[in-house]
């Protein structure tokens, strides 16, 4: 079983991004083991993580051209793997908190797929690193997915700057993450020994009696308590072996069949291309239901071009990577264009999109685009930090603002990108919706594209015919005022100044979740393929680069005192 060295060989990742189809299946193949465990760790499902880790070599074959420090590829890549890791929890939470909504079912993991189980069974784990294994069941996601990061790092397998590109975060912060990590991990750690003690503390088994045995946030405070309190549950946590020491000695869990099973194979060189094309099988595993078997790289005089069918059977031409050059430009995931069509940006589209007056383009409704329409690439604008400078809600989480009800509001400051998640709560209430209102306004503001992988008014695959985001032919659906454009699950803004977003909430019942978002995650999100499942379609691109790009409906530099007054054309 082979597993990637901390330094990966410079050349090597050059090679693959000049095309060099050797170089490439070896990178993959020595990063598949380290991928497949960190996917599986954070998401305690086996069957998730193969899915996560095809869309992660996905995204590698298509972008490697967009590293600019070879040196880093690791790092990079386990960067991939953490967005589409927190894209896949994202979308579990979504499910679970708004199930009687939005889908029929929450995610519930396949038991027989329990990673910790697969870990324990197939490495033989006994001892305390059986009860180490035990103990990642009791962490939040998060927590789970720093733990795998910093596994790596103390195996060897990664350097610490290798961790913090993963992150996506600042040296410090990443040690503090990894420090707040083992926090949670060794008080697990002593929940796993005394709960399996024998006999078990009168105390605790009374406290743990009504506890269904699924490890969980709040019944890890509620025994954490215990232990600290406890002097017989406390001396568990002094006897455990230092967990850098024990972590150090587990090996990887090997990556199963699903993943290994045609995924790495290259094929023949083939007639599809010239001048020494072939094609690779990358990711013809079956646990890629999402692209069915059909992803194929294809390397062109020297550049890679991958070519992927959709559930119809129409193929889509994935960006090729470029030829790195330079060690400036930062690192990211961030998908390439076509070379049929040239990557948009101020310089390019202000030559041939006249002159336009800012916010002069708002308000028009429009039609779906088609499923199978990719859009470019985001456009390049200034991106520094948007900060939150005040708000009413309730949401415990930093980087997260929840509006969920009428009211409440956020004004954000700075120069970059926001995110807005939709979800409307049709079983709850239906009628007209009372869209929200941007006030306040001090700069600019664009509406510059809608993502998610569908409209809200999108039919919900699985469900009754007549079923979408916005309702059900049981409870009714919710309807937009005249001229409104429908909301997409991910509406992404750009902001110049600072602004004021104000739930109206009326009519039907709706919340709103922002946060701070990248032009890398934004393209990612885009572009995303439709499948048989989700998504349903690509997003859609507003942004042309230029003053012409729409701002948001309901926008105005006034601050009316009801707020759901604002008229619909914006006055900007």
């Amino acid at each position: 079983m082979r597993s990637p060295q901390a330094h990966v060989p410079v050349d090597r990742v050059v090679a693959a991004q000049r095309g060099d189809r050797d170089a490439m299946q070896q990178l993959i193949t020595d990063h598949l083991t380290m991928l497949y465990n960190v996917a599986g760790r954070a998401l305690n499902g086996h069957t998730d993580a193969d899915d996560v880790v095809q869309e992660t070599l996905l995204r590698v074959v298509e972008n490697i051209g967009s590293l600019r420090e070879p040196a880093r590829f690791s790092g990079w890549i386990l960067a991939i793997l953490q967005r589409q890791i927190a894209e896949r929890l994202r979308r579990r939470h979504t499910v679970a908190t708004r199930t009687d909504t939005l889908d029929t079912a929450p995610h519930v993991a396949d038991p027989d797929s329990d990673f910790t189980d697969v870990a324990i069974l197939r490495l033989g784990l006994s001892g305390q690193r059986r009860q180490a294994a035990q103990a990642t069941r009791w962490l939040d996601p998060a927590d789970r997915l720093v733990l795998s990061l910093w596994w790596l790092e103390v195996a060897g397998t990664i350097t610490r700057a290798d961790l913090v590109t993963a992150l996506s975060a600042t040296p410090g912060h990443a040690a503090v993450r990894v420090t707040r990590m083992r926090e949670q991990f060794e008080l697990s750690r002593a929940i796993v020994a005394a709960l399996g003690a024998e006999p078990r503390c009168p105390q605790l088994a009374e406290l743990a009696d009504p506890w269904n045995g699924e490890p969980s946030s709040v019944w890890r405070k509620r025994l954490g308590r215990h232990l600290r309190k406890c002097a017989a549950c406390s001396a568990y946590g002094q006897r455990l072996a230092p967990s850098h020491a024990l972590l150090a000695g587990i090996a990887m869990v090997p990556v199963p069949a699903s993943l290994t099973t045609g995924s790495l194979q290259l094929a023949t060189p083939s007639a599809v291309g010239v001048g020494g094309a072939y094609a690779a099988s990358w990711l013809s595993g079956s646990a890629l239901a999402k692209v069915a078997a059909a992803g194929a790289a294809v390397v062109i005089s020297g550049a890679a071009l991958v070519v992927i069918r959709d559930d119809s059977g129409t193929p889509r031409t994935a960006a090729p990577p470029a030829v790195a050059t330079g060690s400036a430009a930062p690192v990211t995931g961030g998908p390439t264009q076509s070379p049929s069509r040239p990557p948009a940006s101020p310089a390019n589209t202000a030559t041939s999109i006249p002159a336009a007056r800012y916010g002069s383009v708002v308000d028009t409704a429009e039609q779906a685009p088609p499923k199978n329409a990719e859009p470019g690439v985001l456009p390049q604008r200034p991106q520094t930090t948007v900060t939150v400078v005040s708000s009413n809600d309730e949401d415990p989480r930093a980087d997260v603002v929840s509006l969920i009800r009428r009211g409440q509001s956020v004004t954000y400051r700075g120069r970059g990108y926001l995110r807005i998640e939709w979800a409307v709560a049709y079983t709850q209430r239906t009628g007209t919706v009372t869209m929200p209102s941007w006030t306040g306004l001090d700069g600019k503001i664009f509406h510059v594209a809608s993502g998610g992988g569908r409209r809200l008014d999108d039919q919900i695959p699985g469900t009754a015919d007549g079923t979408s985001g916005m309702g059900d032919p049981t409870h009714g659906t919710s309807v937009l005022p005249g001229g409104a454009q429908q909301m997409w699950l991910f509406e992404y803004y750009y902001l110049d100044g600072e602004v004021t977003l104000t739930s109206n909430e009326r009519g039907a019942d709706y919340n709103l979740y922002l946060q701070p978002a990248t032009r890398a995650q934004i393209n990612d999100d885009l572009r995303n393929p439709p499948g048989p499942e989700d998504p349903i379609r690509y997003g859609l691109l507003r942004d042309d680069g230029t003053d012409a790009t729409p701002v948001p409906q309901y926008a105005t530099r006034d601050a009316p005192a009801d707020p759901a007054t604002v008229a619909q054309r914006s006055r900007l």
